[in-house]
């Protein structure tokens, strides 16, 4: 039986996970934050608050025990932000939602979570990029990645559909409760989602009144979800945008493809790379590199021999595994190799396939 108190709770207005842990230590649980008179509450946090007025707690209440049955009569799953089962990676993110309905079994927790936005007008040159990076992920991939997207038209859909297409698990972010689906003609596609071993997840309850700050807002879940967003179009102003912009805020790896100067739908994504909010992106194996996957090994290849390193190379190579990557100022003052010597050896190394140099005169392993 779900628990009315925990939804309750997390449809408190404008509160956040720093905020209602505060409240719950102070209160002890959620029950007895609904409990308590509304002078108790006030004298235990310091302060009034419109949040501890008893009628408003009271409806949410009413409102929570109607959600309760909703969710029982569904198979519907709540995701508590301090349960176990809450997706981990949004805990990194200070404004994500404190409960998540969601329907459907899918790993949302699984190794690689790669979140696909962009625009509503999706061009065939998108829809095509879209198709063929998941495909090549889902080949090239040593585990199965779960694509993330929004359920829109354009790039949204045809990421889903890709993604089963190819056997992957899917997860689309709604803007809605779970008791309809928008856009009305998404909702087979909803359901094949489902079907294939996907989900649909939504901080909404059921009958929450829809308008449009609601698709701005599920943004930061597209966002939070996954290790790396990428936008396949997008025009000067738009919801990828904005999304893209949540997830570099989040530190999210962002990723854009490029597209001719003269394209209304590119125009976006050129701006992302030009401000250096994104990196470039023309296929599966730029985000596999970047994101220090790895892949799985070619059929018919034998497996390589360990490269035999000098000590310099070793020292270089675990300064890079401590740090992620580095500059040759960085390595020269910490690892005390002098400057002709450390550029030598950087070159053996790039030459042995041991690291890879990248924009910006920084250096990875490979």
């Amino acid at each position: 039986m779900t628990d009315p108190y925990l939804i309750a709770f997390a449809s408190l207005r404008s509160i956040n996970r720093r905020l209602a842990e505060e409240i719950l230590s102070r209160t002890g649980d959620e029950a007895t934050f609904f409990a308590l008179p509304e002078s108790k509450l006030s004298a235990i946090m310091g302060c009034p608050n419109r949040l501890f007025d008893s009628d408003y707690r009271a409806e949410l209440m009413q409102r929570a025990r109607n959600e309760a049955r909703f969710i029982d009569e569904n198979r519907i799953h709540t995701l508590y932000f301090r349960n176990s089962d809450y997706p981990s990676r949004l805990t990194e993110c200070d404004d994500a939602p404190l409960m998540l309905y969601t329907l459907g079994e899918c790993d949302i927790n699984a190794s690689h979570m790669i979140s696909i936005v962009g625009t509503r007008h999706a061009t065939p040159y998108g829809i095509d990029f879209v198709t063929r990076l998941i495909d090549d992920l889902a080949a090239k991939l040593d585990s199965p990645p779960v694509i993330v997207s929004g359920l829109a038209y354009g790039i949204d859909i045809a990421a889903h559909r890709a993604a089963m297409n190819v056997g992957l698990p899917t997860v689309a972010v709604l803007a809605h409760g779970l008791n309809t689906i928008y856009p009305a003609a998404h909702r087979n596609a909803a359901a094949e989602i489902v079907h294939k071993g996907g989900m649909l997840v939504t901080d909404y309850m059921s009958k929450s009144v829809m308008h449009k700050g609601n698709f701005v807002a599920r943004n930061r879940i597209v966002a939070g979800l996954s290790d790396c967003l990428v936008v396949a179009e997008s025009a000067e102003k738009g919801g990828a945008l904005i999304t893209a912009g949540i997830a570099a805020a989040y530190n999210r790896d962002v990723m854009a493809l490029p597209g001719r100067t003269s394209d209304k739908y590119s125009r976006g994504c050129n701006r992302l790379i030009a401000s250096n909010v994104a990196a470039l992106i023309d296929g599966a194996d730029a985000l596999i590199e970047a994101m220090q996957w790895k892949s799985k090994p070619t059929e018919g290849t034998q497996e390589e021999l360990p490269v035999t390193m000098s000590p310099d190379e070793q020292s270089i190579a675990d300064y890079l595994t401590a740090n992620g990557e580095g500059c040759i100022n960085e390595m020269c003052v910490t690892l005390g190799i002098p400057i002709s010597r450390l550029m030598t050896t950087l070159i053996d190394m790039e030459f042995k396939g041991i690291i890879i140099t990248y924009p910006g005169g920084k250096y990875r392993l490979s």
